[in-house]
């Protein structure tokens, strides 16, 4: 399963908002399509929309008419604010963008174009290598028999393809492992309810949804081996931001002696920043609660805080699971040996 596809002059985005009553791809001409697109969440999940700015940046690039390297620099500059500014916690975001704009230092016209093309095709194309490789070292952490709880989609459908938390699911089963997958529904956006259960079911793979709120009874009940849950931003210490409530599955964990990993891509690592503190948490729409669909749940006006992530202290973090290797605390010194 993949959510996206460059088709070299466009990129096509299976739109995870119709998902999974309707299967729709919108195309993205230009990097206003795709920044329009990371912001109405047609693509999501810190990997995905990653790749999806530097094709952005590739379509900017297409459509710019200059031949001068400096005012190009300009024009990619101002392109980069834009998709920059769509989403200001998942860090691979701007180290996608980061990453697109070095490579095409000193170009311009069809020459830019061409080599960020070549960039983007090599972000989304290691992406996958990424996954398959976090999730050969994180099935080696899934017991067998196993049934393992996640929170939200870091799937397929989140990445390039395969992906990170069920990157790890997929590998385990792969290697011949029983696996059994709770999911939460992930309030408000209903990431786990619509998206990670239809793409476990369409690899067959057992799976049974829960509210959010039915996670800590499950543990309580000796129902989970091991929560795995992916990531938008690691701090140097190891703190974690991921979808809102991932804190909770981590405190119920904690409490309930499951151990709890995350699985992420050594791109969502930001060593630039100490802890979790310093880490911006999105707030979104208050119609995302107040609403399903346009189903009105609460009393008009009624006064609604809804931030997009938390953020998970780094003792509640069992081991962190990358490309590289497994990495169990103390986190800071781990992951400066590891870069």
């Amino acid at each position: 399963m993949q959510a996206m596809e460059w088709t070299g002059h466009s990129l096509r985005l299976l739109d995870q908002t119709k998902l999974p009553v309707t299967i729709t791809w919108v195309e993205c001409q230009s990097y206003q399509d795709v920044a329009l697109a990371i912001r109405q969440m047609i693509v999501r999940g810190a990997p995905a929309i990653g790749a999806a700015a530097a094709y952005g940046l590739v379509l900017a690039a297409q459509t710019s008419t200059t031949v001068d390297p400096a005012a190009s620099r300009e024009n990619m500059a101002s392109a980069a604010a834009a998709l920059r500014a769509t989403r200001p916690t998942a860090v691979n975001l701007a180290w996608a963008i980061g990453r697109m704009l070095a490579a095409g230092e000193g170009l311009a016209g069809l020459a830019l174009a061409a080599r960020l093309e070549q960039e983007a095709n090599a972000i989304a194309a290691e992406d996958i290598e990424i996954n398959r490789a976090l999730g050969r070292f994180g099935a080696k952490l899934v017991p067998n028999p196993a049934r393992i709880l996640t929170h939200c989609n870091a799937g397929a459908l989140a990445t390039v393809g395969y992906g990170t938390a069920l990157g790890v699911i997929r590998a385990a089963v792969e290697q011949g492992k029983q696996v059994e997958v709770f999911a939460d529904e992930t309030r408000p956006y209903l990431q786990g309810s619509r998206l990670t259960t239809f793409e476990l079911m369409q690899d067959d793979i057992p799976v049974t949804l829960l509210t959010d709120s039915m996670a800590g009874w499950l543990m309580a009940k000796g129902r989970v081996d091991l929560v795995i849950v992916g990531a938008d931003r690691v701090a140097a210490n190891g703190d974690v931001a991921n979808k809102i409530g991932t804190y909770t599955l981590a405190v119920l964990a904690k409490e309930h002696q499951v151990p709890f990993y995350v699985a992420c891509p050594l791109s969502t690592l930001d060593l630039s920043i100490k802890s979790g503190e310093e880490i911006i948490i999105e707030e979104r729409e208050a119609s995302e609660v107040t609403h399903v669909g346009r189903t009105r749940l609460a009393p008009e006006a009624t006064r609604v805080w809804n931030p997009a992530f938390d953020v998970t202290p780094e003792r509640l973090v069992t081991a962190l699971i990358t490309e590289k290797g497994v990495i169990y605390p103390p986190f800071m010194s781990a992951l400066e040996a590891l870069l």
